[in-house]
């Protein structure tokens, strides 16, 4: 089963085998730099957190049992709606497409685990980047938690086979024209299958680019979930601060 490969966010991140292949995510570590996160942000009781680009929710749930008011937005129907199983009053989940604004403000704004630089078109991400700054209160920061290209580019794996719940997923990597590229194909229930994840290929200077036309201030610049300092070559991520 073939999928367009030109909107391959919206078909591939709907699919319950995308959860199915990164299903061992480590979910300590994704705890451990929320706990890091909101400390360094030192965000009040009950601030209003926006998740964007939420997945199923993990991140979300969790921030809420911190005790903030989170909302967690996806533009995946399926992801969102095994979100809303676990909403509250302080939590809730929407399908939202992350170009355009929200509707109200918030203290901080989290895009995590590399959800950003999905598009073709390059005005999308400058779209996304001022529709998050529009969607910041007057005091409030925001957090995009994106790969270290410098460090990915040179220790991409060109082939591997994972097999996750008996289904073998294999997988291909490469760099080719400005993003980063990942086949996967699998069979299962009779049926094969066909996706293929883009993600451009985004250093920090870039980034530093994008955010000066978005009219956006990039306060700190982190290397890992435990905030240490950046190093181009070195750090396993690389985490912006901005408001």
């Amino acid at each position: 089963m073939q999928k367009d490969s030109t909107k391959w966010y919206a078909s591939w991140f709907d699919t319950s085998y995308y959860h199915t292949l990164y299903k061992d995510r480590d979910h300590e570590e994704a705890q451990l730099f929320m706990d890091n996160l909101t400390q360094y942000l030192n965000l009040p009781e009950e601030a209003k957190i926006l998740d964007l680009a939420c997945g199923k929710g993990r991140h979300s749930i969790y921030l809420n049992q911190l005790g903030y008011d989170v909302t967690g937005v996806d533009l995946s129907p399926n992801s969102i709606r095994i979100a809303q199983e676990h909403e509250n009053e302080k939590l809730h989940f929407h399908v939202h497409d992350m170009r355009e604004p929200l509707p109200q403000q918030y203290e901080a704004i989290f895009n995590l685990f590399t959800s950003f630089g999905y598009f073709d078109d390059e005005t999308d991400n400058i779209k996304t980047l001022k529709a998050i700054r529009d969607s910041l209160s007057e005091y409030g920061f925001a957090v995009m938690d994106f790969m270290n290209v410098d460090k990915v580019i040179p220790n991409l794996i060109a082939e591997e086979t994972k097999t996750v719940d008996g289904i073998e997923f294999h997988l291909k990597r490469r760099y080719e024209n400005g993003f980063i590229i990942k086949d996967i194909s699998f069979d299962d229930k009779g049926e094969h299958h066909d996706f293929t994840e883009r993600v451009r290929a985004f250093r920090l200077e870039d980034f530093e680019k994008m955010m000066e036309e978005a009219d956006i201030n990039l306060l700190d610049i982190f290397g890992d979930y435990k905030l240490k300092k950046f190093y181009k070559g070195e750090s396993e991520r690389l985490i912006m601060i901005f408001k």
